[in-house]
């Protein structure tokens, strides 16, 4: 089967071996990435910190 040009070059990576040099996330990046209350929590603040903005520059 013929491989796409855009994929022919990268086969020969394995993500998460050393030599990728990615960084893993933590247990407690992983949370805070999947529970719903952070992520509500993060929408109003960022919520909060636009409409202090927009709040600025209309004065």
């Amino acid at each position: 089967m013929a491989e796409s040009k855009h994929t022919e070059h990268v086969h020969h990576i394995n993500p998460y071996s050393p030599e990728f040099e990615t960084m893993v996330p933590t247990g407690v990046v992983k949370f805070f990435r999947t529970c719903v209350i952070w992520q509500f929590i993060r929408f109003i603040m960022i919520n909060i910190k636009m409409l202090i903005v927009v709040r600025k520059s209309h004065h």
